[in-house]
């Protein structure tokens, strides 16, 4: 693939953020829309920002200098260490650099994708402001933390090297951009808390639909030609795919959120009698996530697989969040993409087809690499974010997600000529 060509799908990961945006709105109330939208844009700014100036120098890129640690006998690569992402450049050819300037251009647009993502789980209730700090938390540390581990060379990529397995493998962002997000999303729902009238006293939750299902189903649709793009960008730069693997990834990426959407369809409409479309949505979304770990690697039978069980996953999960664990998550954003992105790693070592390396040691990596998600990122991802907390209360106060974050932080509302709010005086 020429790099004009690949630039031209990175220029298409912008979308995937248009589509979170508008699905992250529609899914939240109509008084705190314009809010959202907002959030989703200072997130990617912010992030943009902050991983072009600090964040890409820990990224590193594989072939680059980088930080290791010595423990067991075994050398960790942990971190980037060139002294700016340009200075690494210097005096190579021409191809490589040019390699790495297009890396630097996806992980910038990564970075922000995975900000964007933890948007939804704090709709209605979550000030701009944290919103950007948490960002640049996201862009600055955590994203380029994982990315290098995966895609710059770092510790995961290495297993074969260091510790005579197979290296973890993420193609399309499922575990650096997708999980990480979900991670991030929970951390935010945990800190903000549920919104007001969510959960009674007696531990029951109440339905809060979200106010506008058609931006939310063409956000679906967005999103999806966003991470095409961006998964064929990140294919052939980090893995060198080949041109038949990525007509394989287009036709797969349809298939997995195709069966995710239709899955989702099928559970709601025996379950509940009739569909339901936020949850259709979420799934379509999911099955996209999931599929993401292995994009041109599996056969269409196995993207068909992936994606209707990344449909089912979801539905279930969201309810039991919501029902069982007492987390308010509007958007749908731990479920969709925590939970459909670690279905979708497994599922990589399960059915993906590899040169080396038995069926077996594959599923260990992946499993390897899940761990250190859960096991290490998750716990920095709610440690970072706590002490943001500490600085700036990521809670609007104690009226402001019930007036809606349009009047409470903007100062005016999305729609102040069209919508009424039906619940403006139901008992609080």
């Amino acid at each position: 693939m020429t790099d004009l060509g690949c630039l031209l799908s990175v220029l298409l990961v912008p979308l995937a953020a248009a589509g979170l945006g508008l699905i992250h709105q529609g899914l939240s109330r109509s008084r705190s829309a314009a809010h959202t939208m907002l959030a989703v844009m200072c997130a990617l700014g912010v992030s943009a920002a902050v991983f072009v100036l600090f964040g890409s120098v820990l990224a590193g890129s594989a072939g680059g200098p980088a930080r290791t640690i010595a423990v067991a006998g075994h050398h960790w690569n942990w971190l980037g260490a060139a002294a700016t992402r340009y200075s690494a450049d210097a005096g190579s050819q021409d191809a490589l650099r040019m390699n790495r300037a297009l890396l630097l251009c996806l992980e910038m647009f990564a970075a922000g994708l995975a900000s964007v993502i933890s948007v939804g789980a704090g709709s209605d209730r979550w000030r701009l402001a944290s919103t950007c700090l948490a960002s640049a938390l996201t862009a600055g540390i955590l994203f380029p933390l994982f990315a290098h581990w995966v895609w710059g060379g770092g510790w995961l990529a290495q297993l074969g090297t260091e510790f005579n397995l197979i290296g973890f493998v993420d193609p399309g962002g499922a575990a650096t951009i997708q999980v990480l997000g979900g991670l991030v999303s929970l951390c935010v729902a945990w800190i903000a808390g549920p919104r007001r009238g969510k959960f009674a006293e007696d531990g029951l939750a109440a339905a809060i639909p979200g106010h506008n299902m058609v931006l939310v189903l063409f956000g679906c649709v967005l999103a999806w030609v966003g991470w095409v793009g961006l998964e064929i960008a990140a294919s052939v730069l980090v893995y060198a795919a080949t041109v038949e693997q990525l007509v394989w990834l287009v036709i797969n990426a349809m298939l997995s959120a195709s069966a995710g959407a239709l899955a989702a369809l099928l559970v709601t409409r025996t379950r509940y009698r009739k569909p339901d479309a936020s949850l259709c949505a979420n799934g379509w979304i999911a099955g996209i996530v999931a599929g993401s770990a292995s994009c041109g690697l599996v056969s269409p039978v196995a993207a068909l697989c992936i994606g209707a069980v990344a449909g089912v996953l979801v539905t279930y999960m969201i309810e039991s969040l919501e029902l069982r664990l007492r987390i308010d998550d509007p958007g749908g954003s731990i479920s969709v993409h925590a939970g459909a992105g670690i279905w979708g790693l497994i599922a990589a070592g399960i059915f993906a087809h590899f040169s080396q390396g038995t069926r077996g040691e594959h599923i260990l990596a992946q499993i390897v690499g899940i761990a250190a998600l859960v096991g290490f990122m998750l716990p920095l991802t709610y440690a970072g974010n706590l002490m943001l907390n500490r600085v700036s209360p990521y809670r609007v106060d104690n009226d402001g997600d019930w007036q809606g974050m349009d009047i409470r932080e903007l100062g005016a509302g999305a729609y102040p000529e069209f919508m009424i709010h039906a619940d403006d005086f139901a008992p609080r």
